[in-house]
């Protein structure tokens, strides 16, 4: 199965966006958006929705907000170890964060 073609988490956009932020473990929309080649505008739109949903959290650093995988989340644990899974079919993705 290839990510791309999964979407477990309401959509392919969101779901790359958790499984590059479980490689990366803090990022920031814009970055995201070119590591995943999808529109700012969408991964955007996936990190509100995913925040609003209780998944990632946010901080402002300067101007920029780092989003991050909620270290709150009552499910964490089993939310990373989902993603590493996921990560693991998805070659492209994690060559483009260095893993």
């Amino acid at each position: 199965m290839r990510l791309k073609e999964s979407s477990p988490f309401g959509g392919q956009t969101r779901t790359r966006v958790l499984v590059a932020l479980s490689l990366l473990e803090s990022s920031y929309a814009r970055e995201l958006a070119r590591l995943l080649a999808a529109p700012f505008s969408g991964v955007r739109k996936a990190i509100l929705g995913l925040e609003r949903d209780g998944l990632v959290s946010g901080r402002l650093v300067g101007r920029t907000r780092v989003v991050q995988l909620n270290p709150t989340y009552f499910a964490g644990k089993e939310l990373k170890a989902y993603l590493a899974r996921l990560a693991e079919a998805d070659i492209q993705l994690r060559q483009a964060v260095g893993q």
